[in-house]
């Protein structure tokens, strides 16, 4: 929660960076799910934040290694480049067009692997000249042969003209493929190369680690340079009354998220309730608090701002709502000034300084700056260690940092001081669970089971709790069990969007049911139609089933909702893979396996 950008739905995806191996079985890669599949077409769901490989391929083999790409294809043979003339020995005839190709590549290969690409680009071009032009496979060899070729001259120009001409003969070629993607890569030329590693993906059915890296790679780049621009000029959107809530509920310790109180009027008002109007009228942190009481959030910034300007009596607070609302609706640099200010305020409220320096800490971590984040928590705990939120929100940093003990020991702080927080004992039980489950040891996974059971049963009114918990035992594949905890969530949170997402998920991991899993999602999107979470999920989904102009719809929607630059890197990375697709089954006629 302590990242708007998420929302309550943060702790939720805790479990998604455990690594797993690559779709056909190979050596682990230190990737996590959605890395390795990204939304390229292997049979996947996205739950919990992570993306779940649905089925199992038919064939499992080991990763393949660069060095299978590398080589020229044919055998290396003795004899002149052109291979003219007579074959040694009695009774043969004159030797074929073909035959003397074939004989000008086996000493072109001969040349490549003896390190002389110059002699072997020679005699590949003799091949080629020899060939005769309706031996198509033949020829896209030579071509391909000799684009191996420029590729260790690092000609990379020539290596994509070669491989062109070899995938025009040959369209699910699949060296020539990838060799193009690599030059296109070294080209700078992300969009073909991207189209050219996912017809490789398919044609390998995502069994190559290499081409799934590679993937990987130009999509997050292509990403990262997408939202760096649409970022910059954004429209701010205020998100749902639901998701701000929900954000606010995350802190037990925030004075600017508590109703107005008699301390807040001046000295002179305390005693004259009928004057509180005009103390409302007059301060416009006090009118800011007023419309957040109201949901009326779109006015808040603007209050906020006369109090700032004015140097009214709430400014340190003004400062503290407005860079809230500001990291809120996703302008974190408009919001970091504020939050400087209030944080080297060292005669404002402890409290509010505190706070500051969660919020502060939990945008670094946003921007993938995790240094600065652990220094903004340490100094919160240090200015007011007995602020139940500073020892939450870090226990959620640790976690995403993987420091899981050091999370423990922070959520039991927490727990020490407000002994009445469930969320913080749920997410202690996720923690403990989540480091179980990564070091595959049984009896660790049972404690922490027993120990979501004790939380629902201590807090029966906790959403979060039961949550967390549906989301522990679909790990260990308890689906119905699951199905009956995110009821639970409903019932006490009907307007949590969140919640049906991953209900709709779990109908899919566990009944195949397409249909309820979509109708689930779709009411997300009825309850909070700025929900995020929804339309990336229905997007991957659609990708599965095969509707790739619906699924970039989805996507864009998500995309224009996303309330940090990282958050839309990542949309964009699906939109493209969605729209590579699209271009692959244009050109090739090629498509990934369907739900």
């Amino acid at each position: 929660p302590s990242l708007p950008s998420r929302g309550r739905r943060c702790e939720r995806v805790m479990a998604a960076s455990k690594p797993v191996e690559a779709a056909g079985g190979g050596g682990g890669t230190g990737l996590s799910r959605w890395q390795l599949a990204l939304v390229l077409g292997a049979p996947i769901l996205l739950g919990a934040g992570a993306l779940y490989v649905w089925g199992r391929r038919a064939a499992r083999r080991g990763g393949k290694g660069a060095s299978e790409r590398k080589t020229p294809e044919g055998r290396a043979s003795p004899g002149p480049c052109g291979g003219g003339g007579q074959l040694d020995g009695p009774g043969h005839e004159e030797t074929s067009p073909l035959d003397r190709a074939q004989a000008a590549k086996n000493k072109g290969n001969k040349y490549f692997k003896a390190g002389k690409y110059e002699q072997a680009i020679q005699c590949y071009t003799e091949a080629i000249s020899l060939c005769p032009p309706e031996k198509n496979l033949d020829l896209s060899t030579f071509y391909q042969n000799r684009a191996a070729a420029y590729e260790q001259l690092q000609k990379w120009t020539e290596v994509a003209q070669d491989c062109t001409k070899a995938v025009e003969l040959n369209p699910k070629y699949v060296k020539a493929l990838f060799r193009r993607a690599k030059a296109h890569e070294k080209l700078d030329n992300k969009k073909e190369c991207l189209e050219d590693v996912t017809a490789v993906c398919i044609l390998e059915g995502f069994q190559n680690q290499q081409s799934m890296l590679l993937a990987d790679k130009v999509l997050k780049l292509l990403g990262k340079e997408k939202a760096k621009e649409k970022y910059k000029n954004r429209e701010p959107l205020m998100p749902s009354p639901q998701f701000i809530k929900s954000y606010f509920s995350s802190f037990t310790d925030d004075i600017i998220s508590q109703p107005l109180l008699k301390g807040e009027k001046s000295d002179e008002d305390k005693d004259k309730e009928g004057e509180a109007s005009e103390v409302k009228e007059n301060s416009g942190y006090l009118r800011a608090k007023q419309y957040m009481e109201e949901e009326n959030y779109d006015k808040i910034i603007s209050e906020c701002t006369k109090e700032i300007e004015a140097k009214g009596k709430y400014m340190a607070e003004a400062l503290l709502l407005r860079a809230t609302f500001y990291l809120l609706i996703g302008n974190a640099n408009a919001a970091k000034p504020d939050l400087d200010q209030v944080i080297s305020m060292e005669d404002a409220n402890v409290k509010l300084r505190a706070n500051a320096l969660i919020k502060r800490g939990s945008m670094y971590m946003q921007q993938q700056q995790p240094v600065l984040s652990t220094q903004d928590f340490n100094m919160a705990a240090d200015i007011d260690p007995q602020n139940a939120d500073v020892y939450h929100h870090r226990g959620q940093l640790k976690i995403l940092l993987d420091q899981i003990e050091e999370a423990v020991e922070d959520f039991d702080e927490c727990i020490r001081l407000r002994p009445d927080s469930a969320l913080a004992q749920a997410q202690k039980c996720f923690a403990l669970y989540r480091q179980a489950y990564t070091g595959n040891n049984p009896l660790p996974v049972q404690v922490a089971m027993k120990g979501f059971e004790d939380v629902i049963k201590k807090f029966p009114k906790c959403a979060e709790g039961y949550a967390l918990y549906a989301q522990a035992l679909t790990d260990q594949q308890q689906f119905g069990k699951a199905d009956e905890m995110y009821d639970k969530c409903i019932e006490l949170e009907p307007d949590n969007a969140t919640t049906y997402v991953h209900k709709g998920l779990l109908q899919l991991q566990w009944k195949q049911d397409l249909d309820k899993g979509l109708e689930l999602i779709s009411k997300a999107i009825e309850i909070d139609n700025k929900c995020d979470f929804a339309y990336e999920t229905m997007g991957t989904i659609e990708v599965q089933r095969g509707n790739l102009d619906k699924a970039i719809e989805m996507f864009n929607k998500a995309i224009n909702l996303a309330k940090s630059e990282m958050e839309m890197a990542h949309l964009y990375s699906l939109c493209d893979a969605a729209y590579a697709q699209t271009e692959v089954a244009k050109k090739y006629g090629l498509k990934p396996p369907t739900l």
